[in-house]
């Protein structure tokens, strides 16, 4: 791989991370307000922030260093107790959050610079968040009787003023085979303060004919004047701590401290003393004396058989509360290390390429199924059947790699609540169930945007004003509900809310006047309810910027169509409404019952399958069969389809369910179980009613996959129109 395809590749997992830290800052943001103890999300909102800063700065986009470092001042204010949290400033951290989104997404479009526009929003926001860095609203520190906020606690508990950090750094030979760029560490090391003196070391650099332009032999002696505290500092370094050579010591640390690094950079001894010396961290009197104690420490560490920085660690001048709080970071650092190892970040390209193959495999393997059966070798066919299996296993594992907890789509919609309710001027509050249901990526990411409708309609339309509800007797607020389950094979999302309802009344005469539906119809409330999903109908008495012009509800049913899904709807006046929506858990591999009409073959899906069973010859007259005392109406899709060829004198009927629904489907022949690839139909068989796609056997011929949920409205509509002869007058 080249340097540029590897920058390339450090840039998307920077803009991927990013990303999700973004959120992570978001979600954490949502909770902050309503926790008790939030030391620990306040923590996570400053990591989030400071690794965004860290990682730009290492690629060089210094204007979201400067503008996150103003974020990072603010949160870490509050994270040291220093300002409360309150409202106010969750109000400004949030277009702070939404700025740095918009950054990262302009770099992840190609563009590296800052426009004019988002450099005044900055300003402006920056503006917002010094009110947060004034010195009066400073107040002491958790666990601090005085302001010490600029000292640095050493030897025995007792405290020095703020001086000039000392920072030795000699970076891994593979900093530049890994992309990264020692001077960038320096440029967001000076964000942090000033950078008094800079020494390059440059000793090891080899000669020009044995030296590797890829391999690292740089060095810095840094002395830096600052405020901040030695995790910052370390943190600057986070990217390149397991391969470089890093020695901090704090302003004006005790004698110890400097023999410490002294005694790890032996080969440097003469220029660290000079530096030290030139910075004014140390006289010579004071560096000779350091020498002097460094070699005495190495004679009783060898008479003792102990290691020198256990010593160190037990004379009084060691600052204990520093070097616990380094343990603590290396254990962090540690543990996210491991967890890094544990989970791989894979394209999604990837993954779709994945399941295609293993479609394809699928097919093949039917393909090889068959014809062992036809050739009737037992060993080849227990051979195939083996191997068919196994491709099952792969199958279900390939699938199963695309399957993401539905719950973090769920978690986005905190946000979207808060602002539109104040929005509104409504009090509303989300509550999440069923956040582990997984569900398949392609679906996850095709369903943000209906449910975004589905969530600002009813907060605008469903919930009713704080005065309304208190008149009704109910809670001023207002509670809207996410939840997500699995049913026979399907996912099923909920949006609900305990607002007023929908009014059929009002939805039937809309839709009456519209010419919809014609004067006089008999319409159930299902059908009366499914009238608010056609193009350019509203109810509302006045547009607002949410909702009112009848557009974004046409889209969510035309959108769940899409994902072979349906939308159902309950509601009850005064109380409040549900919508269901039902989709399959995947829209690659599926498990079908195939079945056979003359020489058209179909398939249906195994988990819509309830049984099959005869269908009775005294059902020619009727629609419907009385099933173990149940009314089963049934469609025949000989009719449906208008297929020629003799009907058999006994003919199969496969009972499905959908829903609460329960239907059956009459065929000429079953052929069992079989492993499902759909491919989806072209524009030219868009006419066709109840298919959900297609599917090629293992005889290369092609098969339709019934939609059972379009199958059970068709069958909705022949029992309606049944009925309607039957109770009609005679004159109709």
């Amino acid at each position: 791989m080249s340097f540029e395809d590897e920058m390339k590749a450090a840039l998307e997992a920077f803009i991927v991370e990013s990303r999700e830290l973004l959120q992570d800052m978001e979600d954490a943001l949502l909770g902050l307000e309503n926790e008790t103890d939030n030391t620990e999300t306040i923590a996570a909102i400053f990591r989030a922030a400071h690794t965004i800063k860290g990682s730009s700065g290492l690629f060089g986009f210094d204007h979201i260093v400067r503008f996150t470092h103003e974020v990072e001042s603010v949160l870490d204010r509050l994270r040291e107790g220093e300002i409360p949290v309150s409202t106010e400033l969750i109000e400004v951290l949030f277009p702070c959050r939404d700025h740095i989104a918009q950054l990262v997404d302009k770099i992840a479009h190609g563009d590296h610079s800052e426009s004019a526009e988002h450099a005044e929003l900055s300003r402006a926001l920056t503006a917002a968040l010094s009110v947060y860095l004034a010195p009066d609203l400073r107040t002491p520190k958790r666990g601090q009787l005085t302001d010490t906020s600029s000292a640095e606690s050493v030897g025995s508990g007792t405290a020095v003023e703020s001086g000039n950090w000392y920072i030795s750094v000699r970076f891994g030979e593979d900093c530049f085979r890994n992309g990264l760029d020692p001077l960038s560490f320096i440029r967001y090391l000076s964000t942090l303060g000033s950078i008094i003196n800079l020494m390059t070391i440059c000793d090891h650099i080899p000669s020009l004919e044995t030296m590797d332009a890829e391999t690292c032999y740089l060095g810095f002696e840094i002395v830096l004047k600052s405020h901040a505290n030695k995790e910052s500092i370390e943190n600057v370094f986070e990217f390149v701590r397991e391969d470089s050579l890093i020695r901090i010591v704090p302003p004006h640390s005790k004698i110890n401290d400097y023999i410490d690094v002294i005694k790890n950079l032996p080969d440097d001894v003469e220029l660290l003393g000079e530096i030290l010396i030139e910075s004014g961290v140390l006289t010579k009197n004071e560096l000779e004396e350091c020498l002097s104690q460094q070699a005495q420490s190495k004679t009783r560490a060898s008479q003792q058989e102990l290691p020198i920085g256990q010593i160190l660690l037990t004379k009084e001048m060691v600052h204990q509360p520093i070097l616990n709080a380094a343990l603590n970071k290396q254990q962090k650092v540690k543990d996210s290390k491991a967890k890094e190892k544990q989970n791989i970040r894979v394209d999604a390209d990837r993954l779709d390429r994945l399941i295609d193959l293993v479609g394809e495999l699928v097919i093949a393997g039917a393909g090889a199924n068959l014809r062992a059966s036809k050739c009737k070798d037992t060993p080849l066919l227990e051979a195939t059947n083996e191997v068919m299996r196994l491709v099952e296993e792969v199958r279900d594992s390939a699938l199963q790699l695309r399957m993401v907890p539905i719950g973090t789509t769920f978690s986005r919609f905190q946000r979207v609540v808060r602002d539109v309710s104040a929005e509104l001027g409504k009090d509303i509050a989300l509550e999440i169930s069923g956040g582990e249901t997984e569900v398949d990526k392609s679906v996850v990411d095709k369903i943000g945007d209906p449910l975004m409708h589905l969530v600002r309609n009813s907060m605008d339309h469903g919930i009713e004003a704080a005065s309304v509800r208190r008149d009704r007797g109910k809670p001023a607020r207002g509670t809207l509900k996410l939840n997500a389950y699995h049913e026979s094979g399907s996912i099923i999302i909920e949006v609900s809310d305990d607002g007023g309802g929908l009014n059929r009344d009002k939805i039937l005469a809309k839709a009456i006047e519209r010419g919809l539906v014609p004067a006089g119809s008999i319409l159930s409330d299902k059908e009366i309810y499914a009238l608010i999903f056609e193009p350019g109908f509203s109810t509302a008495d006045q547009v607002s910027n949410l909702s009112g012009r009848g557009v974004g509800m046409d889209v969510v049913k035309r959108n769940v169509a899409a994902l072979r899904g349906t939308i159902d709807i309950e509601s009850h006046l005064r109380i409040g409404a549900t919508i269901r929506i039902r989709m399959p858990l995947t829209l690659a591999i599926i498990d079908g019952f195939l079945v056979e009409v003359a020489q058209s073959s179909f398939v249906i899906p195994l988990d819509n399958v309830i049984e099959c069973v005869e269908l009775p010859s005294i059902s020619e007259q009727h629609d419907f069969i009385d099933l173990r005392g149940e009314v089963l109406p049934y469609i025949r899709l000989r009719e449906l389809y208008q297929i020629e060829g003799k009907i058999p004198k006994r003919q199969n009927l496969v009972v499905v369910q959908y829903g609460e629904n329960k239907a059956g489907i009459v065929v000429d022949r079953l052929l069992g179980e079989f492993q499902t690839v759909i491919k989806p139909l072209g524009k030219l068989f868009a006419h066709l009613k109840g298919i959900g796609g297609s599917t090629i056997l293992g005889n290369g011929e092609v098969a339709l996959i019934l939609s059972i949920s379009a199958m059970m409205q068709e069958i909705t509509r022949a029992a309606q129109y049944q009925s309607f002869l039957l109770t009609a007058p005679p004159s109709t």
